[in-house]
């Protein structure tokens, strides 16, 4: 094994071969773990070698690179967090003590939008930029795209790294790309005036971002169905994950919803990724090494209970993340995909963040759930909002929940029809969650949309206890 792996460039599988690498893909887990193991060992040698960030922190730990002698002994080092890396990069900025690669070799700058918090700027390395473009394409092999397929990308061209990741993945697998973007007034309506001439066969964006396209379509005249997608591959939110969202998305448009994604510090993020099987998201373990530990002890958890992601990357040279706490909650399994990979999944995909869980009552509760009742429920319109107050001690949950145009035409003939849903909707919402909701019904198009990740929580109890 040469570290770090240089890929042919011009290498593509036959189009009926179901695999990009047949034998990594398929290869017995034990197995693989002996391939990921070496890799490790070289990605860890590699950043102590290069990086005063890693250098200081596993010194401080204990630890030498030779001491990872198995996966076990990788499991104890220490992990690394956002706040870490934005402190580091505050204290030398602007990439941080962890840039492995002289300034002059890196190829492409990118970052977070600092939403919460200053932005990470991330400095990607030539050669690093390859094998992001070569790990992409091999997972959407998996997901069914075929050179001569024409993908539109409806998603943020700035520092948001997820559009240029399934940009320069497409253009390694031969696809035709179509990246139109999204996010200035009116780039929709334009967006599916061009899908209509153009017949894009694959779509990548925000779930959120798909849904509310088919609404545009809708208000435009055109069927979304009557586009002729295929394939629509999404990230940067729960929803393709969501069992009814999914479901959802492919009544719609009449095209596979596959599930992509981790962070953006793990580029290449689509190494968390769906098969055309559809069975979850499989962790691409000989691209990025994914564990699900703890949230609390962050010891690695069995197979079949919920934890949190932690990612290494195996190929990496110009920014490694080395055991990177991503946040997220997922539940994983090694039981066989239907495709024949070997790799464990993510059956439920990500399906929330430690610190988007909120509690109410005592009852831990996840706003996928409640997006889960709400879209498989006859009636529901596009959007929802979560609410959550404080009325002097006790909290109160209100989810506000648009109806769809067909219930509004029929609330003309049967006033009580509203009534029904908001009590149906009430009474799923309990027996989901284990606590009461109130449900404010709105009219279609009344909540404000999103063209990138929705953010539909709205928590007001520690503004309301706040003091004047």
């Amino acid at each position: 094994m040469d570290w770090p792996p240089v890929y042919d460039e011009a290498y593509l599988p036959e189009r009926h071969q179901k695999y990009w690498f047949p034998y990594e893909e398929t290869l017995d887990p034990e197995e693989r773990e002996k391939l990921i193991l070496k890799k490790l060992q070289a990605q860890i040698a590699y950043a102590y070698q290069h990086a005063p960030f890693y250098r200081k922190k596993w010194d401080e730990a204990g630890l030498q690179p030779g001491d990872i002698k198995t996966l076990d002994d990788f499991h104890q080092m220490p992990v690394v967090t956002k706040q870490e890396i934005r402190k580091d990069q505050m204290e030398n900025p602007p990439f941080g003590s962890y840039l492995c690669i002289p300034r002059q070799e890196i190829f492409r700058i990118h970052g977070t939008s600092g939403t919460t918090g200053k932005p990470t700027a991330f400095a990607i390395g030539r050669d690093d930029w390859r094998r992001i473009g070569n790990a992409h394409a091999r997972v959407l092999w998996g997901m069914g795209l075929r050179p001569g397929d024409i993908v539109f990308i409806g998603s943020f061209f700035s520092l948001y790294l997820g559009s240029w990741g399934a940009l320069v993945g497409a253009e390694r697998l031969g696809l035709a790309c179509f990246p139109f973007g999204a996010g200035v007034p009116g780039q929709t309506e334009r967006g599916i005036e061009w899908m209509r001439d153009i017949k894009p066969t694959a779509f990548y964006g925000t779930p959120s971002y798909a849904l509310y396209v088919a609404e545009k379509m809708r208000e435009l005249g055109y069927e979304p169905r009557d586009f002729g997608l295929k394939i629509m591959v999404f990230s940067g939110e729960p929803g393709a994950g969501i069992p009814s969202t999914k479901k959802l998305i492919e009544e719609t448009y009449g095209a596979l919803c596959l599930d992509a994604g981790s962070t953006a510090e793990m580029t290449p993020w689509m190494s968390n990724g769906e098969c055309e099987d559809r069975h979850g998201m499989h962790l691409w373990q000989d691209i990025v090494y994914a564990e699900l530990v703890d949230p609390d002890t962050r010891q690695v958890v069995p197979y079949g209970k919920e934890g949190v992601p932690v990612y290494t990357h195996l190929e990496r040279t110009s920014q490694p993340m080395i055991r990177f706490w991503s946040g997220d909650l997922s539940t994983w399994t090694q039981e066989p995909c239907s495709c024949g990979r070997t790799y464990p999944r993510l059956p439920k995909g990500i399906y929330g963040r430690v610190d988007d869980m909120f509690i109410v009552r005592g009852e831990n509760i996840y706003p996928s759930a409640i997006e889960d009742v709400l879209r498989a429920t006859e009636g529901f319109g596009e959007e929802f909002r979560i609410l959550i107050t404080r009325e002097k001690t006790m909290d109160e949950l209100t989810v506000q929940a648009e109806y769809n145009h067909q219930l509004k035409k029929e609330t003309q003939r049967n006033p009580q029809a509203l009534e029904r849903l908001k009590e149906t909707l009430e009474t799923r919402l309990r027996v989901r969650l284990g606590v009461r909701a109130q449900v404010q019904l709105m009219e279609p198009g009344k909540l404000e949309r999103t063209q990138f990740k929705a953010r539909r929580v709205i928590d007001e109890r520690t503004r309301s206890s706040s003091p004047p």
